[in-house]
């Protein structure tokens, strides 16, 4: 099944056709009637019924609507201009919106990569590019795209993890990749939906979270990450500081260092900047008398 034009024409010509025929099928069972002419009657008779069958072709167009055609169970085609036109008589015409629509779908719980359990739910915008395969592949278009989106937004949540715990930045994730885990599932969506003529324009992620039994644990798991990951970087600097305090020692006091000395010095630099506590001045009296 696969959308087509059908025959149709300006309907305004159509209607002043409909309109003189109905006066001369009126003038004729008026005549007949006043000179009781079987004839006449009988030929206006069936003018007027000719005129109600071509009325019957008439028919109205709204912007952004369609109207698919059938002639006595047989699809015969479509007409998307707006307006007022003549086609085929005594054909079924059936409206179908062409215009764009969104489609919340509700929060669902899925399993991620990793099978922690999420809440996800997606927009999915759509509009009908193929009349036909709207009306006739499927039941009820607007209700299969309920139900693919749904299928369709758990495979793709399925795919990635909800988040990396780790220091891969080549790996997608539900909360860090957001635009691209949309394209994915409008390509998984598209898949899917062609055979009922919907074309996807865009999807997008509108919730996104872990389940309530496992929120606070990943609460916690991400706040030591950022700890740890804060830490590591203090820790770097405080190596980079120490590092380059003992070289501007040397280098100020014109000796070297031994390394006990350095050790000494490097450590208390260390802690000086790492430990979240105030430092506290300690006097060496080792050498005094």
């Amino acid at each position: 099944m696969k959308e087509k034009n059908v025959f149709h024409v300006n309907g305004y010509v159509g209607l002043v056709v409909a309109l003189v025929l109905l006066g001369a099928g009126g003038y004729l069972l008026w005549i007949g009637s006043e000179n009781s002419s079987i004839g006449s009657i009988v030929f206006g008779s069936i003018i007027i019924v000719l005129d109600l069958l071509f009325a019957s072709s008439l028919t109205i167009i709204q912007p952004n609507e369609a109207k698919v055609l059938t002639f006595f169970g047989q699809y015969i085609g479509t007409i998307r201009t707006s307006g007022l036109f003549m086609t085929v008589p005594l054909t079924n015409k059936q409206t179908i919106s062409l215009r764009v629509r969104n489609f919340n779908s509700s929060i669902i719980k899925v399993n991620d990569s990793k099978g922690n359990p999420v809440e996800i739910a997606a927009v999915i915008v759509y509009k009908v590019i193929d009349s036909a395969k709207a009306i006739f592949s499927v039941e009820d278009y607007e209700q299969f795209v309920e139900i693919q989106s749904e299928s369709a937004i758990r495979h793709i949540a399925s795919q990635y993890p909800y988040d990396s715990f780790d220091d891969t930045t080549d790996k997608l994730t539900l909360r860090g990749n957001a635009t691209e885990v949309s394209v994915a599932l409008q390509k998984e969506l598209q898949d899917r939906l062609d055979v009922a003529g919907l074309q996807i324009i865009e999807t997008r992620l509108t919730h996104l979270a872990y389940a309530t039994e496992i929120a606070n644990a990943m609460l916690q798991r991400q706040q030591a990450t950022a700890i740890l990951s804060a830490r590591k970087i203090i820790v770097q600097g405080a190596v980079a500081i120490s590092e380059d305090a003992v070289s501007q020692l040397e280098k100020d006091l014109g000796s070297s260092i031994t390394d006990e000395q350095r050790m000494k010095m490097i450590n208390n630099v260390l802690v000086s900047i790492i430990t979240e506590r105030g430092t506290q001045n300690v006097i060496n009296t080792d050498n005094l008398d």
